[in-house]
């Protein structure tokens, strides 16, 4: 049998999963990375730190499995996006620790550019993103303005500032090849999203030099390179599919054609709808991104609405409030209550995103009275994500105008029943978990699969998909209306903090 690898890199760790000729999981190996706040609203990873975790995940898993490199037929990769590094491609070196997709130093500089309108139409428009520090782009001027040289490196063509994958596929294929794959570079406020090429106004807008920039490529289809014999596979085999952690969901979850969506609950919280080949602007507050693109064929399109703060708020409440030792005794302390006791949590720790776009909001604890405890704010920490999910469905049935019947979930907290349950009750339909979680990893694998040819097509995936869990609504229409009502004035009291 050939399995298929996928390197799964997130925001707190990073994974390695090995599937079989079905889409099956047969193991896989996982580990944390180190969270690095220098400043208040600043976050960084260190790229080395997380190429040996890759690294070590990949030997674990064979070594557990008694297999070798050789009997993997190909490995994809999925990462977290907008995250970015700045090295030389030529000798190695690291410049700075990764600048992660949380951090909003870029914010001065995006404000700048907010008040040219000329400029911030052309790139909200050419891109289908919003202005906002969450992207790459002003992640990259900033550390060409405040780190020493590296402005002089980059113009030299000496410097490469690439996204998560960029720094896999260069590490795992021996620092030969610089890529990023077309839903990656959507990410970087730099690409025009219909031509899927970097453009040169948006290069000078934010002044970035094109040769310190990797080469843009498709998702599915192509073969990028090869891994080597002294890397942690010790063999050459394919590195080739590659998508961002929420397109990989989304592919993952077999939303093939247009109108299907998927949520996944992990650090953040990102839901998707693909649109086909049809480029959906949005008047909502969402994005318009790239769900993936097959070699040779046209780009298919998504709506996204993203939530900074998911999972994360439920590790905050563990390490920071150290209300609860654990992620499961949240879950039990939000199960014990019969609902919040009118605690309603916004944790705009990064400002908010979908569909509201404001970097300067800050979190609350709203609704305390003598009457809440620990286990009311448990819940409510639960509920804030739902919440806000809720709020983006809205958005995006008004720009696809499609009525969404039922939302495909996956991810790390779909394993809380209290925060399923209610984000049923909350939206009114049927939430559904698929038998493989993982969303995210398969997705790799299948990206990567299909361009191997062990896996035929797009129907023999859409097959592989099974229903393994439903939560179907149980709240009133007038109790879901006044939760979504008290949860608005929670979230105006974030937006008017400054």
């Amino acid at each position: 049998m050939k399995y298929i690898g996928a390197l799964d890199q997130g925001t707190t760790s990073s994974r390695f999963i090995l599937f079989n000729e079905i889409g099956e999981i047969v193991d896989s190996h996982q580990l944390e990375h180190k969270q690095i706040f220098p400043e208040p609203s600043w976050v960084e990873h260190d790229p080395e730190e997380i190429w040996q975790n890759c690294s070590t995940c990949i030997e674990e898993v064979l070594d557990k499995q008694k297999i070798k490199g050789i009997d993997i037929a190909g490995i994809g990769i999925t990462n977290q996006r907008e995250t970015i590094v700045a090295w030389n491609p030529k000798t190695g070196k690291v410049w700075h620790n990764a600048i992660v997709w949380q951090d909003l130093r870029g914010t001065d500089f995006i404000n700048k550019i907010k008040k040219n309108n000329k400029q911030l139409n052309y790139i909200q428009e050419k891109t289908g993103l919003k202005l906002s520090p969450y992207f790459a782009g002003s992640k990259i001027a900033w550390l060409l303005d405040n780190v020493s040289g590296l402005r002089e490196e980059a113009e030299l063509g000496n410097i490469v500032f690439g996204t998560i994958d960029t720094w896999l596929v260069y590490k795992l294929t021996k620092e030969k090849v610089v890529i990023t794959d077309v839903t990656n570079a959507s990410r970087y406020l730099l690409m025009d999203i219909e031509t899927q090429k970097w453009d040169d106004n948006l290069l000078r807008i934010f002044n970035i030099p094109r040769k310190a920039l990797p080469k843009i490529v498709s998702s599915i289809g192509k073969i990028y390179g090869n891994t080597e014999s002294n890397g942690p596979l010790k063999t050459e085999i394919p590195v080739c599919g590659i998508l961002g952690d929420q397109q990989a969901a989304l592919f993952g979850q077999a939303c093939f054609t247009q109108g299907l969506a998927k949520c996944t609950y992990g650090t953040g919280c990102f839901m998707l709808v693909n649109t086909g080949k049809k480029l959906c602007k949005s008047n909502n507050g969402l994005l318009t991104t790239i769900a993936y693109r097959v070699e040779g064929e046209p780009a298919i399109y998504a709506l996204e609405g993203s939530i900074a703060v998911a999972g994360s708020l439920v590790q905050w409440a563990r390490d920071n409030l150290q209300i609860v030792k654990t992620v499961k005794e949240l879950d039990e302390c939000a199960a014990s209550v019969k609902d919040c006791g009118g605690v309603y949590v916004v944790p705009a720790f990064s400002g908010l995103f979908a569909p509201y776009w404001r970097s300067d909001a800050r979190g609350i604890i709203a609704g305390l009275t003598g009457y809440a405890n620990k286990n009311h704010i448990c819940k409510a920490i639960l509920e804030a994500t739902a919440f806000q999910a809720n709020d983006i469905i809205n958005a995006m049935e008004l720009d696809s105008m499609i009525h969404m019947i039922e939302l495909k979930v996956d991810g790390g907290l779909t394993n809380s029943e209290p925060l399923m349950k209610f984000q049923s009750d909350i939206l009114g339909i049927p939430v559904i978990r698929p038998e493989v979680v993982e969303t995210t990893a398969l997705g790799a694998a299948y990206a990567a699969g299909l361009t191997i040819g062990v896996f035929k097509d797009f129907n023999q995936l859409s097959l592989y998909w099974k229903e393994e869990k439903r939560w179907e609504p149980k709240m009133s229409a007038d109790l879901r209306f006044d939760k979504i009502h008290y949860w608005k004035k929670a979230v105006d009291k974030t937006l008017n903090w400054v």
